[in-house]
């Protein structure tokens, strides 16, 4: 926390001595034009004969002219000891507000919480955590057991619902690297896969569905995921293959029933 004290005030320190510069840079970057210079360019153009009476009053008066008129345009702001010291005062009132804001609504006096104390912390609140959270308890799980297949299997749950297809598909691959024969370890790296996949049931995740269905044909999920592959590539047949189980299987008034029927090929809507 001393640190970060520190560092703030360095950081608003930094950028009052970044505003002063380039105020003083403004004051001092004044241009200026040079009217002499040009009264007597004109001076010497009337004596060498090329500029007669009339032409050289007319160029003297309009030299003067437009020589005001840039004075008056690019008149410098100049920058006053007064001035300085309200933008350093305006820097040292938006810090101290800053301050003051932390302490009324932050929690100064709370120490830092490392990463690991906070997973331990949350391996005692499993009923009140989050999925990003649960899906960190469970690592943790595997890092103590890597060669646990539930808890390979626990972790790819807890990232699927937190968010993370990719890193549920590489822990449940985990899984069936130890139990081959777990349908729904298949049957869930598919559904992982195909969301990674932006809900497009690829080739990877066609055949872990069909890896789970082999193992256990009462996988209504891998039907599911199944029949949608076979419709996008007008495969009739099994479309109605995979979803005439599913179809009996759910009850009669439940919509996800009544979408399927409307959908399958040759079936009522």
């Amino acid at each position: 926390m001393t640190a970060f004290w520190i560092m703030a005030a360095l950081m608003t320190a930094l950028a009052g001595l970044c505003t002063l510069a380039g105020a003083r840079r403004g004051a001092d970057g004044e241009e200026t034009v040079s009217a002499e210079a040009e009264l007597a360019e004109l001076d010497r153009l009337k004596a060498r004969g090329l500029l007669d009476e009339a032409a050289w009053t007319a160029a003297r008066a309009e030299s003067g002219r437009r020589i005001l008129a840039s004075d008056r345009a690019t008149a410098p702001v100049r920058a006053g000891t007064r001035d300085r010291f309200m933008v350093l005062g305006g820097l040292a009132c938006t810090a101290a507000a800053a301050l003051v804001l932390y302490v009324l609504v932050g929690t100064p006096g709370l120490p830092d919480q490392a990463y690991e104390r906070r997973v331990d912390q949350w391996t005692t609140e499993l009923e009140t955590l989050q999925p990003p959270q649960v899906a960190a308890v469970a690592a943790r799980v595997v890092k103590e057991r890597p060669n646990d297949h539930e808890a390979l299997a626990m972790l790819g749950a807890a990232r699927f619902q937190a968010g993370d297809p990719i890193g549920a598909a590489s822990a449940f691959r985990r899984a069936l690297a130890l139990q081959p024969d777990d349908a729904q370890s298949w049957a869930r790296l598919g559904e992982s896969l195909t969301r990674a996949n932006g809900g497009v049931v690829g080739g990877d995740a066609e055949a872990a569905f069909a890896q789970a269905l082999r193992r256990d044909p009462g996988q209504l999920g891998a039907r599911y995921f199944l029949g949608e592959a076979a419709l996008a590539r007008n495969e009739l047949d099994r479309v109605r293959a995979m979803w005439g189980p599913l179809i009996a299987a759910l009850d009669p008034a439940d919509p996800r029933r009544l979408d399927l029927q409307r959908r399958m090929p040759g079936e009522p809507e």
